[in-house]
């Protein structure tokens, strides 16, 4: 027997609690960067950066990008005195996975990027995004990075550099959640 008689015979109205039924029952499936780990926390991100930010416009785009990137992770970003500062930030306490941004590094589209953090959520380590200073990163530094990262072949100042890394994270966050952000590139 096909669709017909007493099964299409129900109206919507009928068929309102069972739908309902179903759906309180069904799991809730969680998909990309809203995974939730053991303690129900969200992806910790740390940016930092060697030195003071001289330039105000630079400041406030990066405070700019933090905040955007809040509503999809836990984020700081961090301005410290030396690369010693950043080794001993993502080994300290509560261990990080470092990714320097180096010249030498990988190149990643911004979809790559989003598939990246997607799969570090997955391994519940927080992430530490570092940019060095003017000389760039020693050779120990690259050996304790989990993950080198460069934004391409130009040469950048490190407080741009710091700016086009925040709003790359914030793409790759708007990737993973299907926001229109990245459609209008």
């Amino acid at each position: 027997m096909g669709l017909g008689g007493a099964a299409a015979a129900k109206t919507d109205s009928e068929n309102r609690p069972v739908i309902a039924a179903l759906k309180r029952r069904a799991p809730k499936i969680k998909c990309g960067i809203e995974i939730i780990r053991g303690r129900g926390s969200p992806v910790k991100i740390k940016v930092a950066w060697v030195g003071k930010t001289k330039e105000p416009a630079i400041e406030a785009l990066t405070n700019e990008y933090l905040k955007r990137i809040s509503h999809y992770a836990e984020v700081a970003g961090v301005a410290l005195k030396d690369e010693a500062a950043i080794l001993s930030l993502a080994g300290g306490k509560e261990r990080h996975k470092l990714v320097l941004l180096d010249s030498r590094g990988k190149q990643l589209s911004s979809e790559e990027l989003a598939q990246f953090l997607e799969r570090e959520q997955l391994n519940a380590v927080p992430l530490v995004f570092a940019i060095g200073g003017s000389d760039g990163f020693s050779e120990e530094a690259r050996r304790q990075a989990g993950f080198t990262l460069s934004l391409g072949k130009m040469t950048l100042p490190h407080e741009l550099a710091r700016v086009v890394l925040v709003e790359q994270l914030y793409r790759a966050f708007t990737i993973l959640k299907r926001h229109p952000y990245h459609l209008g590139h």
